[in-house]
């Protein structure tokens, strides 16, 4: 019964380093989103992050490699995807669906973030836009990519292009899109232009 004590007592500690750990992650972006909002992308130094967040640069370090790091597990942690919804698809037209579908959730987490961020997010001194360094997270690209690839395989589709040039077709327009929505401070019809701009897209290159 002491071994059994010994070990609830562990786990239950481990359960609040773990809940500790999550409450500073999320304190340390909470202070990254106040800055962009309020100073713009040049003012999100790791020192300010820190500073606004009540936090060490070692803890900052210890969830983060680099502030572009921090955004783009935030940016991109989108809500969970219904996993019918990327089931095999049975012909081109369910591939189309699943694909809008997937933007349409990060829509809206974009809603989620805000315009502010995404304003402030969306710059070309942001590396963590660089889709070169997409590869540690399961990004809505590489979501689509493996989809796209699943269903090539199986035979249910066919391609008019290469996956690459698609999912960097996919990846202008939805980029496009969140920068229009930003800009015109959200006075847009997000989920309308996502959505149809990306099947007339599809329609041309999912056969």
């Amino acid at each position: 019964m002491k071994g059994k004590g010994a070990y609830m007592s562990q786990t239950n500690e481990l359960s609040k380093q773990q809940k500790k750990s999550k409450e500073t992650k999320e304190r340390i972006f909470q202070a990254a989103k106040r800055i962009l909002q309020r100073d713009g992308y040049e003012q999100l130094s790791i020192k300010n992050i820190c500073d606004e967040a009540g936090v060490s640069n070692g803890s900052f370090y210890h969830h983060f490699k680099t502030k572009d790091d921090l955004l783009s597990y935030y940016i991109e942690d989108q809500p969970s995807i219904d996993p019918s919804h990327l089931d095999l698809p049975k012909n081109a037209e369910d591939a189309k669906r699943a694909i809008v579908y997937v933007y349409l959730n990060y829509v809206k987490y974009c809603r989620e973030l805000g315009v502010e961020f995404l304003a402030g997010y969306y710059t070309p001194k942001n590396q963590a836009l660089n889709p070169v360094s997409r590869t540690e997270r399961p990004y809505p690209i590489l979501t689509v990519q493996s989809y796209l690839e699943r269903a090539v395989d199986a035979g249910v589709i066919t391609l008019t292009h290469s996956l690459e040039e698609i999912t960097t077709d996919i990846r202008m327009i939805v980029i496009g899109n969140v920068f229009e929505w930003s800009m015109r401070d959200g006075k847009v019809d997000f989920e309308g232009n996502m959505s149809r701009s990306l099947s007339i897209y599809l329609d041309g290159i999912i056969k």
